[in-house]
């Protein structure tokens, strides 16, 4: 009869010496077990210098530093793929899900620390308003140009008739 070689159950002592040994190989490189990928793939990797205001840029994208414009034209040009996932998560918050499709913003300090994640993979424009804010009436007659400037198309109003006194 041929010996078969059967695997031998492991004891508790066993499997407490196993992870005995382990837990002090880990100790001594001082590395964790599953969080050594983490440190790769966070936000602390990309240095804070990159998100600080330059004082070249106001000058360079015709901003004004004193009024700042009240929206954002935001257009994603990248890809989300092979992103991290809160890259993801901030291209989906936002509303960019489609590329090269403009989306509107307020220029407030929540939406441009999310703008900050992601600033890599989008095209941001001041919203210009050459009309001025239109109201609930001129929403339907608003349109973006390719410049990023919002025009408002004033629909013709009926002019008022003077009567002629034939006298």
């Amino acid at each position: 009869m041929s010996s078969v070689l059967r695997p031998r159950r492991l004891s508790f002592s066993d499997l407490y010496c196993c992870s005995a040994i382990l837990c002090r190989s880990l100790a001594k490189n001082r590395v964790q077990p599953v969080s050594w990928i983490r440190q790769k793939f966070t936000r602390s990797r990309i240095p804070e210098w990159v998100f600080q205001p330059r004082p070249g840029d106001h000058e360079k994208y015709g901003g004004d530093p004193e009024q700042p414009h009240k929206f954002h034209l935001i257009t994603r040009i990248r890809s989300g793929r092979r992103r991290p996932y809160w890259e993801k998560e901030m291209i989906e918050c936002l509303g960019l899900e489609k590329r090269l499709d403009p989306v509107v913003h307020k220029n407030i300090p929540t939406v441009n620390a999310k703008l900050k994640v992601i600033k890599h993979l989008v095209s941001i424009k001041p919203l210009k308003l050459p009309h001025g804010i239109p109201t609930e009436e001129e929403m339907s007659d608003c349109y973006l140009n390719s410049h990023g400037e919002l025009i408002i198309r004033r629909r013709l109003q009926p002019a008022e008739q003077k009567t002629i006194d034939s006298s």
